[in-house]
């Protein structure tokens, strides 16, 4: 199946063949018809699925259409999602897509100046993509009305309600109009997921793709057994015995993450820390240079993480195992993409072990166990 199969029109066939895409992963053949139909969506995918394509192509293409037959400029679309990496991104991509149509679109986030984002708003945007406390923030100033909005986006809808944004969630909620379009994604589906898409989807097609512990399938994984104390010293040992360029390494902690990054310092390992924290500018400039592998070893939390999308990274490693399950598979997910391989480490103390237990019975695999080098 081609993107063509599906009804997308040549201005943004034509974007996506320069961007070198050709099949749409499943799914966007899933999502995509149902939301030409203008149907709500339930979706359930992982990071690294192709979600955001899922529901920008459709966007872009029904509100081009709406322009070849001669509809104003005003705001139509609003994409929320949690983090300012992801919010980046997903700008990036309507960039992309919407290359060859007149869909102008902006992105609002906190911890940089209002101006410049203002500004655009002035001039007139169909798209919006934002974190809730800014969009809040310029709601009240009165730089934004949500009543011309058709179609609404809640995207990783499960990191929203970790990160307490629930409540701005349900301020935003009643300045939508009531006659909308929702699509609504979640990597997880734990029972408050399932309670807030109650509340506002209507009568929604539930789109489900890569059951969690396929994810896992094309990458190498081991398990160091290691008392916390030496975690340290291993992952020093290891970085210098491997020769990676890019490798991912996730603390559960911002302090902890900090400290992982002085001590990589501290032996000559270029590195730089991520999380909530860091200033915006801070955090940008330091995935611009993981990115660009300036920085060979960037050290995240899970929130920070989330929007991280960096080709060919070779390693990912668990300095501390999460407390949920489903977060390792998010986790070593950011390796072994597209047809790569990819490897995975994982640290394990004593305390850990529930932790471990908890994540081989998700994936139905037994983690490799490796040798400590001494």
């Amino acid at each position: 199946m081609t993107f063509k199969d599906l009804n997308i029109v040549e201005p943004i066939l034509t974007a996506l063949q320069e961007k070198g895409y050709s099949d749409p992963t499943p799914i966007q053949q899933e999502a995509i018809p149902i939301v030409l139909n203008k149907k709500d969506v339930f979706g359930c995918a992982q990071t690294g699925t192709g979600k955001t394509a899922a529901f920008a192509l459709p966007i872009i293409q029904q509100l081009y259409l709406e322009k070849n037959q001669g509809a104003k400029r005003m705001l139509k679309a609003l994409i929320l999602t949690p983090t300012r990496e992801l919010a980046i991104q997903i700008n990036d991509c309507f960039k992309d897509y919407s290359k060859y149509t007149s869909v102008r679109h902006t992105v609002i986030f906190g911890g940089v100046s209002q101006k410049p984002q203002t500004e655009e708003l002035r001039r007139g945007v169909d798209v919006l993509i934002a974190t809730p406390g800014r969009l809040l923030d310029l709601m009240n100033q009165g730089f934004i009305r949500l009543d011309t909005i058709s179609c609404f986006v809640l995207d990783e809808a499960d990191r929203m309600l970790d990160m307490g944004f629930i409540h701005d969630i349900k301020r935003i909620l009643p300045k939508l109009p009531k006659e909308r379009q929702t699509l609504f994604f979640s990597a997880t589906v734990p029972q408050a997921i399932v309670a807030l898409s109650r509340t506002i989807l209507n009568q929604p097609v539930r789109v489900e793709v890569t059951p969690v512990s396929s994810v896992v399938d094309t990458i190498d994984q081991y398990i160091y057994f290691v008392e916390k104390q030496e975690k340290k010293d291993l992952l020093v040992n290891l970085l210098r015995e491997k020769k990676q360029k890019s490798v991912l390494v996730f603390s559960r902690t911002k302090h902890g993450a900090d400290k992982i990054a002085r001590a990589l310092s501290g032996a000559g390992i270029g590195s730089e820390a991520i999380h909530g924290n860091k200033s915006q500018n801070a955090r940008q400039r330091a995935l611009t240079n993981f990115k660009s592998h300036k920085t060979r070893v960037l050290i995240a939390t899970d929130i920070a993480a989330r929007g991280i999308d960096v080709n060919q990274l070779e390693l990912v490693i668990n300095y501390d195992l999460p407390d949920v399950a489903e977060t390792y598979v998010h986790r070593i997910g950011r390796t072994g993409r597209a047809g790569n391989t990819g490897t995975a480490f994982s640290f394990c103390a004593q305390e850990e072990r529930p932790m471990l237990k908890d994540i081989q019975k998700l994936t139905g695999k037994h983690i490799k166990t490796a040798s400590v080098p001494v």
